[in-house]
């Protein structure tokens, strides 16, 4: 859903056809005043063309899960790395907790960008590994972050996407944040989909040198 988030995945054009898709407000694109995964999800579903797998992480996770929604006709196979669709969990109190700082942090965090963006890795238990100074392009990113609609307001449609005939594959880190355990738990077994945990590793999944092996094999096994 987005480059860099996904470099570390080009070795995979080697055995697969790749398009990383850029989201709007995210550079090279310009800024957005605003950021919603109800619109993201059209275009990603337009993109879909005649067949894909579709993969998505975080809050490209939750767009994916949209998007294969709004075409299940059009995808091939499905896997989110802890999307960040909260309110399929919403009563776990991981959740609960989570979602209650992240909005004080949105209501009355620093407007900064940097500051923003440390602070809301922080309450995901992540250390911030910015730059300094921080690139321009970073600072687009976590200025985008910021106008984000809320993922937790996004309705998850469990019921039809668990009647598609397409394979699903939900992946999450060992020492991740229990809100995205909590959520990935939900969609494994509601969506009937199948699960990965990958060791050691937090919220950056894709950057982790087991993702890429894990989704080969995952795909070539559709």
């Amino acid at each position: 859903m987005g480059y860099p988030s996904w470099r570390n995945q080009k070795p995979l054009a080697d055995r697969f056809g790749l398009e990383i898709l850029i989201r709007p407000g995210f550079p090279p694109n310009p800024p957005e005043p605003k950021l919603d995964f109800e619109t993201d999800a059209e275009l990603v579903a337009e993109h879909l063309d005649n067949g894909a797998h579709l993969v998505g992480h975080s809050y490209g996770g939750t767009i994916c899960l949209l998007a294969a929604a709004l075409r299940p006709e059009a995808v091939h196979s499905l896997t989110v790395t802890e999307p960040n669709c909260f309110s399929v969990a919403g009563e776990h109190a991981a959740v609960r907790e989570f979602v209650a700082a992240a909005e004080h942090l949105y209501a009355s965090g620093p407007r900064e960008p940097r500051a923003f963006v440390e602070s809301f890795m922080g309450i995901m238990g992540l250390t911030p590994q910015l730059p300094d100074p921080v690139p321009a392009a970073v600072l687009q990113s976590a200025q985008a972050w910021m106008v984000e609609r809320f993922p937790w307001e996004a309705q998850i449609p469990l019921a039809e996407l668990r009647r598609t005939p397409y394979p699903k594959l939900v992946v999450s880190g060992a020492i991740t944040h229990p809100a995205q355990i909590a959520v990935c738990d939900v969609l494994e077994g509601e969506l009937g989909a199948k699960r990965a945990i990958l060791p050691d590793t937090d919220h950056r999944i894709m950057h982790c040198p087991d993702f890429n092996g894990m989704l080969e094999d995952f795909l070539l096994g559709v």
